[in-house]
């Protein structure tokens, strides 16, 4: 298999053959390991396309997203280590063509990672290089080529020069060396739960997880004579079982009965109860109804949409907080620019407030909603799971946001007040300076309230045709009401009428089976009787015997 004339004839290539003389990996050059280039368009902390560009008056881009929570925390360029401050940054204007491709606005050429492109610090523009020394160096008429603004030669900042890379090299950038990272609450939140450390896992072990996390521990009691696991102790299913709350599924205290002989003994399939809340989220989803609300606030008033289908939990909060108005006389406490406006704290301090049901509750994150776009309504939290009755509208898609807050619904009606809010100046701890307070809240749509009343209706309607089954076949009520029973119900306990063997049977039924057992007897003895005749007078006379 050897290339070579006089190699030794091997029915198989070496590592070395197949690396030196074949299309095997030649291994990482040192020129391809100390350059690995960032695109232009990319922001310098997230490397992600920049959606609100500035950059600095050397030409390095960034996302505002990132650079002000960085500059913040350090007070540093990322890229070069050296003193930033916020106010050095200048806003970028890039223009894109039909196709959404970055151009440039006078010679329509679309800018790509070897074009020569600058940018212009008075107005923020992006042009090309070449219209630039064209229509401004060489004519030597300093005006902005769109908006005819006057600005110096030393205003022409170079934001990608295809002969000097070396800003884009991430390799030398400060903040990977010197590992500045943000490590901001909600990434410390996640960092506490101990699947942030997992990587990956299947399908299977991603299930197990999530139902521990449901699951709640036995409460011991420790002075209990009986068996830690007694059926006195685990009562799990409290809710009384009927036709709607019925499960398809058992409990499954039987089989466990059966294996384990730390168990009580269970001879009977209990039915599963299904949560409440679970059948009554189950049906608002398959209805595909939606929520409707206002805030009325002294800017303005602002008409929401709520995806009650997707997020019927979150959904369910908001509502009833509105209908009780809990957000009544609260404020929007926090305003960033280009960013959220939150409220949803009735103390205004941004660590206050507290869900309908007076603790945290899980994130419903759907792919289905994103931070996409301007008004999309989402709840604000500490981390993982910890909604309460804060909430956020953004003033521009934040895909940073998704998979860390629940987005529930979006603004559909007077998005002008949401501009309002965002015009009114904060401090340097982001709070507006004039108050946006909440006045009142109006719910016009509340599917929890229809899918209540269907409930109710229909355990209505189940009652009443018990009662008249009951009437028809003559049963007793405490009898009956044992159809859905399970063992934890201490209302089903049997009754003994009598002792020794039928002492649980009600005295009617024992009387009714043992006239009908006297009848069988009857008849079976006329029946015998009736067969020993024919079998006389069979064979002309002759006894026969052979039917006894």
């Amino acid at each position: 298999m050897g290339k070579k004339q006089h190699q030794s004839d091997k029915l198989y290539l070496t590592t070395t053959e197949w690396k030196n003389s074949f299309g095997g990996f030649k291994g990482t050059t040192k020129s391809n390991a100390d350059f690995r280039r960032l695109p232009f368009n990319c922001c310098s902390i997230s490397f992600l396309p920049v959606e609100n560009p500035y950059c600095t008056p050397n030409g390095i881009i960034f996302d505002l997203a990132s650079i002000v929570p960085f500059l913040k925390k350090f007070g540093r360029n990322p890229v070069t280590g050296e003193k930033l401050e916020a106010k050095q940054l200048i806003k970028l204007n890039f223009h894109k063509n039909a196709k959404d491709e970055i151009h440039c606005p006078i010679t329509f050429k679309v800018l790509t990672e070897s074009s020569y492109i600058v940018a212009i610090r008075p107005s923020g523009n992006v042009y090309s290089y070449d219209a630039i020394e064209r229509l401004n160096i060489k004519t030597n008429t300093f005006n902005d080529l769109l908006t005819n603004e006057p600005f110096k030669r030393d205003d022409i900042i170079t934001i990608q020069d295809p002969k000097d890379l070396d800003k884009f090299n991430i390799q030398k950038f400060a903040h990977l060396k010197n590992e500045w990272k943000l490590d901001d609450e909600d990434e410390k939140a996640r960092r506490t739960d101990p699947n942030y450390f997992l990587k990956s896992i299947n399908h299977e072990t991603a299930a197990t997880l999530e139902q521990m996390k449901t699951t709640k521990l036995p409460e011991f009691v420790e002075k209990s004579e009986t068996s830690i696991y007694s059926n006195k102790q685990i009562r799990t299913n409290q809710q009384k079982l009927d036709e709607t709350n019925m499960a398809t599924y058992s409990t499954g205290r039987l089989s466990s009965s059966f294996t384990s002989t730390s168990m009580d003994p269970v001879t009977v399939m209990e039915a599963a109860v299904r949560d409440e809340n679970e059948i009554r989220y189950t049906r608002i989803k398959n209805s595909k109804k939606k929520g409707y609300a206002r805030l009325v606030t002294n800017v303005g008033v602002i008409n929401i949409e709520l995806d009650c289908d997707l997020c019927p939990q979150t959904c369910e909060n908001f509502i009833k907080h509105c209908a009780n108005k809990y957000y009544v006389g609260s404020l929007f406490h926090r305003s960033i620019k280009n960013f959220i406006v939150q409220g949803g704290d009735p103390t205004g301090t941004g660590s206050g407030g507290k869900s309908i049901w007076n603790k945290p509750f899980r994130d419903e994150c759907n792919s289905k909603l994103q931070h996409t776009g301007r008004g999309m309504l989402s709840m604000a939290n500490s981390g993982p799971n910890t909604n309460k009755s804060q909430f956020f509208f953004t003033y521009r898609s934040c895909k940073g946001l998704n998979g860390k807050h629940t987005v529930f619904g979006r603004i559909v009606g007077g998005i002008e007040t949401l501009s309002a809010m965002e015009a009114i100046p904060t401090d340097n701890k982001d709070r507006p300076q004039s108050d946006i307070v909440i006045e009142d809240t109006i719910v016009f749509v509340n599917p929890y309230d229809e899918v209540d009343a269907e409930l109710k209706a229909e355990r209505e309607r189940q009652e009443k045709r018990e009662v008249e089954e009951e009437k028809a076949t003559g049963t007793i009520r405490s009898v009956k009401s044992t159809k859905y029973s399970t063992a934890n119900d201490t209302t089903s306990t049997s009754q003994i009428f009598r002792s020794g063997v039928g002492k649980y049977i009600p005295n009617q039924v024992y009387t009714n089976a043992k006239k009908v057992a006297a009848t069988t007897d009857e008849d079976n003895e006329y029946s015998q009787k009736k067969k020993r005749k024919l079998a006389s007078t069979s064979s002309g006379g002759t006894l026969n015997f052979n039917q006894w």
